[in-house]
């Protein structure tokens, strides 16, 4: 890979590579082409894979072929493998890992079938290819990418369909959403790990995140005085104490006359107060960089409804406004539009404890998927209200039912009571003329 691809060597060393990887990992005659086009993810025949190698290079970093029969360093073996996004073999895992990877590191071919055409360079074009590429070091993104690539091909177990990435991708997102401690995380793993020797389980929540920290995304933490007077970064990262109200930088009052060059003992120091920064601009780039983001980030543009009724920020006022200030902003749609918002609370719901949270939250009103969230909220809301009205006259009419019902009722029993006392009447009138008809004198 460091030699010109002009240079007899290379062209030694690219038929030494075809040699192994069609002994060991070609399906139907074509293998993955690790060419800095195709980066593995198209599959061609052996002339083109050449082809392709002579005139593009080796795609950077790849120094150990895992996807051609070489084993790796976590993996006993990854020959005959598949993928999920390419065009002649289908990947039997569920799960779309390697698109997600391929997103997280922007690692997408520039076309997704590459026409297999007859190049015509002069010597001097395939001169200057070389000398562009042959001193070019293994870039770490690229190291990071094809580390985490070997992962997602090492099987949670032998047979299994699930890679032991998206196992732990999985189980992390459950983490997260459910609010697990990191011990209440570390004794599930350990369980899993006893009960299922076979799987290749991490042992711990750390060596899990260890293994997923390069899909980026990270946060940063900030040091910030107790009175939020300042924050403990840039060229005032090393001070002790905060230079406005003196408060100390630590819980240990003692702690500032620690030599600063005593790293361990720093370490082991607790800041009075953090500030989790989580970087903007990255959070920006993978919205562009995921194929299911990217088209979102023109919905407002591109694809949105506009009728005059008011159903997105991009019809109101203030918007357009904007857009009358700020034209060249505007004449972009790709341009992102940030809300913020900033709020506290008490986390773990624990609402007896003094310790809260503020986050400053920053809201894309590109994002399509954003609306239609709040749109299917907003339909559900309308559905509970439907539901709840049409309860509520059910629940009316029964009691209306029932309150006829009662006065029926009640109406009944009158009439039977009037009856019983006109039958009692007429039985007292009869029983009176009997009287009086037996008091009259009879005729002599």
């Amino acid at each position: 890979m460091d030699y010109s691809r002009v240079s007899n060597v290379y062209r030694s060393g690219v038929e030494s590579f075809l040699n192994l990887a069609f002994a060991t990992s070609s399906q139907e005659n074509m293998i993955l082409c690790p060419c800095k086009k195709c980066v593995n993810s198209n599959w061609h025949v052996r002339e083109v894979v050449q082809e392709h190698l002579i005139v593009f290079g080796f795609v950077r970093g790849y120094k150990n072929w895992v996807f051609h029969g070489e084993p790796s360093g976590r993996s006993a073996s990854t020959s005959n493998s598949t993928y999920p996004h390419s065009f002649h073999h289908r990947s039997v895992r569920e799960d779309d890992m390697e698109g997600m990877l391929r997103d997280a590191f922007n690692m997408h071919t520039q076309h997704e079938h590459v026409q297999e055409a007859n190049w015509d360079f002069s010597a001097n074009d395939f001169t200057q290819i070389g000398q562009s590429g042959c001193d070019e070091e293994p870039n770490e993104e690229a190291a990071k990418f094809y580390n985490l690539l070997s992962e997602m091909n090492e099987q949670l177990y032998e047979g299994s369909k699930h890679s032991k990435l998206s196992f732990c991708v999985r189980l992390f997102h459950l983490k997260c959403m459910g609010g697990w401690t990191g011990n209440s995380f570390t004794q599930l793993l350990e369980f899993l790990s006893e009960m299922f020797p076979f799987a290749k389980i991490p042992q711990s929540g750390t060596d899990m995140k260890k293994m997923i920290k390069d899909l980026g995304l990270g946060y940063e933490k900030i040091h910030s005085c107790l009175n939020d007077c300042m924050l403990y970064w840039g060229d005032r990262q090393n001070q002790e104490a905060c230079h406005i109200c003196g408060q100390s930088r630590w819980t240990n009052r003692d702690a500032e006359n620690v030599n600063a060059d005593e790293v361990e003992a720093r370490l082991r120091l607790k800041p009075v107060k953090v500030l989790r920064y989580f970087p903007l601009i990255p959070r920006l780039q993978r919205l562009f960089m995921s194929s299911k983001t990217v088209e979102s980030m023109r919905w407002h543009h591109d694809g949105r409804t506009d009728d005059g009724l008011l159903r997105h920020p991009a019809d109101s006022l203030a918007w357009k406004s904007f857009d009358q200030k700020f034209p060249r902003f505007a004449g972009d749609p790709r341009n992102v539009r940030l809300g913020l918002a900033s709020d506290g609370f008490n986390p773990f719901k624990i609402m007896s404890t003094s310790y809260s949270t503020w986050p400053v939250v920053l809201v894309p009103y590109n994002l399509r998927q954003l609306w239609q969230e709040m749109d299917a909220k907003i339909a559900e809301i309308q559905a509970q209200a439907v539901a709840r009205d049409a309860e509520r006259e059910a629940a009316m009419a029964a009691r209306e039912v029932e309150k006829e019902a009662v006065l029926a009722a009640r109406e009944a029993a009158l009439q039977q009571k009037y009856e019983n006392m006109e039958s009692q009447l007429a039985k007292i009138l009869k029983m009176m003329q009997k009287d009086r008809s037996q008091d009259s004198p009879s005729d002599p």
